[in-house]
């Protein structure tokens, strides 16, 4: 429980990877053994096959998961509070935080691209570009921040289902996705408010993506691994618009001159690149597995 605390930690913070804490931790092995069984379940269900269905089920080893969720879902309830406050009143020094922190995981995702020719190059760039630009078109068109302050329904489910994506690719924060699409500070409410109805659709959402993406993403990394990881770089570059310090934090992808707590935002920004850094490396001293060696168990056969 205690673990899972420190991952549901990691994970309400856009940047770090719960998956990478559970690389230092030790039990990413264990952890990804029983997400995969368990989408493999979902999956079967859809398919309207319950007996294999059931069959992956048992291969879950739930004795581990229950603890390591109950610990997830207490760090969320009980730091979704303080998150909420620090963005509403250090926007500027929280968004250096987070981009820092998402810098930091890019530099990993970069240092597991085993290819880095003209064509990986190319659709990193373009990604990132098309990220970039897409980004500011909320802003421009519609004169809208690019948080959504009061979201609909669906926009919960299908947040869900994208976002729990990241839990199944290395190096790449859940709680990002849900800035980038907008939906980290709804969220955050939802949680601090107890909306249960939006709660609900989110995990429902999650459940879903995960029968229907988790397997589809296996594949994709098994078969074209480094145009995956490509990609997945120029979208953590390009969104990093989104947390763009100025002019309102993480409310907005207008790109403005710094203009206050300029010193401190650099601060903490580059605390935030190191503590990522810092934390593969301690994964790595410690014995256990490092982000590469996550990658060669998403990839495995």
């Amino acid at each position: 429980m205690l673990r899972g605390y420190l991952m549901g930690a990691a994970d309400i913070v856009p940047g770090v990877s719960g998956g990478t804490i559970a690389l230092v931790l030790g039990i990413y092995e264990r952890l990804i053994a029983s997400v995969r069984a368990g989408s493999s379940a979902l999956g079967a269900w859809l398919r309207l096959d319950a007996r294999r269905g059931a069959g992956w089920l048992r291969e879950v080893e739930w004795r581990f998961i229950i603890p390591l969720l109950t610990g997830i879902g207490l760090a969320i309830i009980s730091l979704s509070h303080l998150l909420e406050r620090l963005l509403r009143d250090h926007a500027v020094l929280m968004a250096a935080l987070f981009l820092g922190l998402v810098l930091g995981s890019a530099v990993i995702a970069w240092q597991l691209l085993t290819i880095r020719d003209a064509p990986r190059l190319a659709i990193l760039a373009g990604v990132a570009v098309a990220v970039f630009v897409a980004l500011g078109l909320s802003e421009s068109t519609s004169g809208e921040v690019s948080q959504i302050s009061d979201p609909q329904l669906w926009a919960f489910f299908a947040s869900g289902a994208v976002a729990i994506c990241a839990m199944i690719l290395p190096g790449i924060s859940g709680s990002f996705i849900l800035v980038m699409l907008g939906m980290y500070g709804a969220l955050l409410s939802s949680v601090t408010s107890r909306d249960v109805l939006s709660l609900g659709l989110f995990i429902v959402g999650a459940v879903v993506g995960l029968a229907l993406f988790s397997q589809l993403l296996h594949r994709a990394l098994r078969d074209h691994y480094d145009s995956v990881m490509a990609a997945l770089i120029g979208l953590m570059l390009g969104s990093l618009r989104v947390l763009w310090p100025w002019p309102r934090g993480v409310d907005s992808t207008a790109l403005h001159a710094p203009d206050d707590h300029v010193v401190g935002a650099v601060l903490v920004a580059i605390v935030a690149f190191g503590v990522v850094l810092g934390i593969e490396a301690l994964g790595r001293r410690l014995g256990h597995h490092s982000v590469a060696d996550e990658v060669d168990e998403l990839t495995a056969d």
